[in-house]
C-alpha cells in the first residue's frame, strides 16, 4: 500500500477522492488544505483523509480494509502534517459509529450528537481553555450568569440593546465574541469594539468565543448531503458544547438571543437553540430586535452604509465608539473592501 498526497491542481486526482467519499456517504469539504490517499498496487484508493488547518476531515476507509490498520496510517499521516505546520492540538469530526477508533488512538471526546462526534488530541483542550477563561475573567465566584454569543460585524445599537437588556435582568452577563476570522471585520477589531461599546455596563464581561463556539471546529458540514442537514448538525454540536460543557463551567442559567427577521440560516439556528438548551437546564430568552426607522437594526445595513460612505445614516445605527472606528483610516479601508464585494456579500449578522 502506498500513502500519497493528492494534488488539488490535478482535477482527476481530486475527482477520484470525491467519488470515493461519495461511495462512502461523505462529501468532500472544499475548505480542505491537505489530502492524502492510501492506494493498493493497482492504484485503487483504499482510504483517504483530509484536513483544514488542524481539523481532520473527510476520513473514509474502503469497507474491505476496515480493521486492517489502514486507519492508523492515514490518521498518522494527517497528524504529522499538522505538527509540521506548527499545530500542537487537533480535532476530528467523525460519524458517531467511528468514535471508538479515534478514542483508541488517544483522542478525547468533546461532545457528540446523535449523528456525529467531535474529538480532540494535543496540549490544548477544552478543559484547559475554559479553566484559563475562568481565571482570566474572574469567574470563580458562583454567581448566576447568562450568556450571549455575538459576531458583531460590526458592533451596533442592536447588539448594545440586547446586552443592556440582559444586564438589567441578571446578575452577570458573559458576551462571547465569535473568534473565527471569517468576517469582514477581523476578530481583534470586533472584540475591541464590543468591549468599548459596553464598557459602561459594569456587570458585563466580554470574552473571546474560542474555537469551541461558532468556529470551523464546530461546523461539521463536510460529510452531510444537504445544507439544511449541515446547519442542523452544526447548531446541535454548537449548542451541545455550550449547554453540556460551557454553561455548567461558568454557572450560566440563561442564553439570550435576538429575534432574526432577515437571515433564514440564523433563524434556523435560533430554533435549534430554543429546542435544545432547555434540555441542559438553560433558559432561552428571545428578544425583539431594536429598530430604527421601523426596521430592525442590522450589521449588514451598517456595512452597506459604510461601503456607500453614507456616514449620517450609519451614525444612527452604531454607538459612538464604533462610529469613530468606521470613519478612521482603517475603517474606511474595510469599507472599500466591502464596496468591491457588495454584490455577493454573504457575511453573517
Amino acid at each position: 500500500m502506498i500513502l500519497e498526497k493528492v494534488s488539488y491542481r490535478n482535477s482527476f486526482e481530486l475527482k477520484e477522492v470525491k467519488l470515493f467519499l461519495k461511495n462512502n456517504d461523505l462529501n468532500f469539504d472544499e475548505s480542505c488544505d491537505y489530502t492524502i490517499v492510501l492506494r493498493d498496487e493497482k492504484d485503487k484508493i483504499l482510504g483517504t483523509a483530509s484536513k483544514t488547518k488542524n481539523i481532520l476531515k473527510c476520513f473514509a476507509i474502503d469497507s474491505s480494509m476496515r480493521g486492517l490498520g489502514v486507519s492508523g496510517q492515514l490518521i498518522t499521516g494527517i497528524t504529522n502534517k499538522m505538527f509540521e505546520e506548527g499545530y500542537t492540538s487537533s480535532f476530528v469530526f467523525t460519524k458517531f459509529e467511528n468514535e471508538d477508533l479515534f478514542l483508541g488512538m488517544g483522542y478525547k471526546k468533546i461532545v457528540n450528537t446523535d449523528r456525529i462526534s467531535l474529538l480532540e488530541i494535543g496540549t490544548e483542550t477544552i478543559d484547559k481553555t475554559l479553566n484559563k477563561i475562568k481565571i482570566d475573567y474572574n469567574l470563580e465566584e458562583e454567581k448566576e450568569r447568562v450568556m450571549l454569543v455575538m459576531n458583531c460585524n460590526p458592533f451596533t445599537f442592536g447588539h448594545r440593546y440586547l446586552i443592556e437588556k440582559a444586564a438589567l435582568e441578571n446578575e452577570e452577563v458573559l458576551v462571547f465574541v465569535v473568534e473565527e476570522d471569517s468576517s469582514v471585520f477581523p476578530f481583534k477589531i470586533r472584540f475591541d469594539l464590543v468591549k468599548k461599546g459596553c464598557a459602561d455596563i459594569k456587570n458585563v464581561k466580554v470574552i473571546p468565543g474560542t474555537q469551541y463556539l461558532i468556529s470551523q471546529v464546530t461546523f461539521p458540514n463536510y460529510f452531510l448531503k444537504k445544507n439544511d442537514d449541515s446547519l442542523i448538525e452544526y447548531t446541535k454540536l454548537d449548542v451541545t458544547i455550550a449547554g453540556e460543557i460551557i454553561c455548567p463551567k461558568f454557572n450560566i442559567k440563561k442564553r439570550y438571543i435576538g429575534e432574526e427577521p432577515f437571515c433564514p440560516m440564523t433563524s434556523k439556528y435560533n430554533e435549534t437553540i430554543k429546542e435544545l438548551f432547555p434540555k441542559f437546564g438553560v433558559e432561552v430568552i428571545v428578544v425583539k430586535r431594536k429598530e430604527y426607522d421601523s426596521r430592525a437594526i442590522s450589521a449588514t445595513e451598517v456595512r452597506r452604509e459604510l461601503a456607500l460612505n453614507e456616514l449620517e445614516k450609519m451614525k444612527k445605527l452604531v454607538p459612538e465608539t464604533t462610529f469613530e472606528f468606521l470613519i478612521s483610516e482603517q475603517g474606511r479601508e474595510i469599507g472599500e473592501k466591502i464596496k468591491k464585494s457588495l454584490g455577493d456579500e454573504k457575511v453573517g449578522k
